[in-house]
């Protein structure tokens, strides 16, 4: 039990606010307004909870909770309270879509209200994360749709009970985003995510029978929903969103929460593992599967990236963009094997996104294992970066002077990283130069040579190590960057890499 609650009297109220308050709209219909009743409602229901399999020291950094009744849903939510019991979260970040209005690639927040209250008491919004995300172009800010969205107001109370009231909340309201929007609301998203943040997706997945227009089958319907159900969240499990939302065309899942689903896995980092913690139908009891909705329980265990800091390279990539950048490149050599001839420039601009599409240098580097097996690149932003990205990925294969072609047996262990450029300027002198922000170039005597901001950090070089080894690469004496006539130019670099190499 969450110490915040005293067996003798139940302490119920947050912070104290004197601004504008949303009240509970589903207490007495979706829960209990008794505070008393519905704390002894949830604390049953997570007894009777399981834990999950959690590995040691893997903390829960998102769940993914249905947004029915409590009646229907609340033994299911409580797997995700146990998850998270007495967690050290000062932000949670509620993702719950729209059910009231139509939001066509918008996602909504709070416009003036100051916090939101369930039976359990108050919860304060986060103002300063919330004030990051209004730099988004296609973001709206709505009290009324957010009072009236049953699918963020759901999870207050089992938060509350796991948490208590001391926690910030930032409250989202999703519409119907495309991949584009879902990709660029993830990265919003994560500037505002760091190790005391929690996400919550709101979502019950398939909604069978005729009043849903859903009948995709007529017999054996509860062990086809569960295959349904189930299938979808293995897809949820690979933290790719375009073979979740694949999964859903194809199938045509009523799964209400796609949206926030797919923001989420654009926000995940590549440590992250997905465990299902429950999984049960509204008709479980009733046995009659001719109307009934699915409910999930399912926890995110790892670790958020570090937020780049602000004076360094802003990271304008999603997880997902990166992650398709990364295939642009392994496909672009496949190509390469398979035509026997370098691809067109935009064979890939069907699947590039705006962010991806932006002017910007790239360096593409092919390592086997810990060894260095190619890198090839452009410091000035000339092209799209998805053009970039294909070309220098070709260039890396089989053009780099210091190794023979890469062959296909090779490529099936090569690991590829890519380093999106920020453009590059001059600096008065190799002083201002700092080691793990920039990358580098020395120019002397018509001579030059570039080190990406990854090399020096990697071989635990300080700088003076480092401008004697980029003043050799340049083919120029270990001690030309002490030259007065040596001129250097800085530049930063959001670097990605496959997470395993292909065996």
């Amino acid at each position: 039990m969450n110490p915040l609650f005293a067996a003798a009297g139940i302490t119920v109220t947050g912070p104290l606010m004197s601004g504008k308050i949303l009240e509970s709209t589903l207490a007495g219909s979706w829960f209990d307004a008794n505070p008393k009743v519905l704390h002894r409602q949830i604390a049953e229901w997570v007894e009777h909870a399981g834990t999950g399999s959690s590995k040691s020291g893997r903390k829960t950094i998102a769940l993914i909770q249905p947004h029915a009744g409590y009646a229907y849903s609340g033994s299911t939510a409580a797997y995700g309270a146990k998850a998270v019991m007495n967690g050290k979260y000062k932000r949670v970040i509620i993702l719950g879509p729209a059910h009231r209005v139509y939001l066509e690639n918008r996602i909504c927040i709070p416009s003036d209200a100051d916090g939101m209250g369930s039976p359990l008491g108050t919860l304060a919004f986060d103002r300063e994360a919330l004030e990051k995300l209004r730099s988004l172009p296609f973001l709206a800010a709505s009290d009324k749709i957010l009072a009236q969205e049953h699918s963020v107001q759901i999870q207050l109370p089992f938060l509350q009970y796991a948490l208590g009231n001391a926690f910030k909340l930032v409250p989202v309201v999703v519409g119907q985003l495309d991949d584009t929007h879902a990709s660029e609301a993830a990265a919003a998203l994560k500037k505002i995510t760091d190790d005391s943040t929690l996400i919550v997706v709101s979502s019950d997945f398939t909604h069978y029978g005729r009043n849903f227009d859903y009948l995709p089958f007529h017999a054996n319907i509860e062990a086809n929903l569960k295959k349904l159900d189930l299938g979808a969240f293995d897809k949820i499990k690979t933290k790719d969103p375009l073979e979740f939302a694949a999964y859903l065309r194809k199938t045509g899942a009523t799964i209400c929460g796609e949206g926030p689903i797919r923001i989420l896995l654009n926000m995940l980092p590549g440590n992250a593992d997905v465990e299902l913690l429950h999984y049960t139908t509204s008709s479980a009891e009733s046995r009659d599967f001719s109307h009934c909705v699915s409910y999930v329980s399912g926890a995110v265990r790892g670790q958020w990236e570090e937020t780049p800091p602000e004076n360094g390279a802003e990271d304008f990539l999603s997880s997902q963009e990166k992650k398709t950048l990364l295939s642009m490149a392994r496909r672009s050599i496949e190509y390469v094997f398979e035509h026997r001839k370098a691809p067109r420039s935009d064979l890939f601009k069907a699947e590039a996104t705006d962010n991806m599409k932006k002017t910007a240098g790239c360096f593409v580097t092919l390592n086997l294992g810990n060894d260095l097996r190619g890198c090839i690149g452009e410091i000035e932003p000339v092209r799209p970066l998805y053009q970039a990205v294909t070309a220098r990925a070709v260039d890396s294969a089989f053009r780099d002077p210091r190794f023979p072609q890469l062959s296909p047996a090779e490529l099936e262990h090569v690991t590829i990283e890519i380093s999106a450029l920020t453009p590059s300027k001059p600096v008065k002198s190799y002083q201002d130069i700092v080691i793990g922000k920039h990358g580098m170039t020395i120019t002397k005597e018509g001579r030059s040579a570039v080190f990406l901001p990854q090399v020096a950090p990697e071989q635990g070089w300080d700088l003076a190590t480092t401008l004697t080894y980029l003043s050799r690469k340049a083919g120029l004496a270990p001690d030309a960057w002490k030259s007065p006539d040596a001129e250097f130019t800085v530049f930063e670099a959001v670097v990605f890499r496959e997470e395993n190499s292909r065996k």
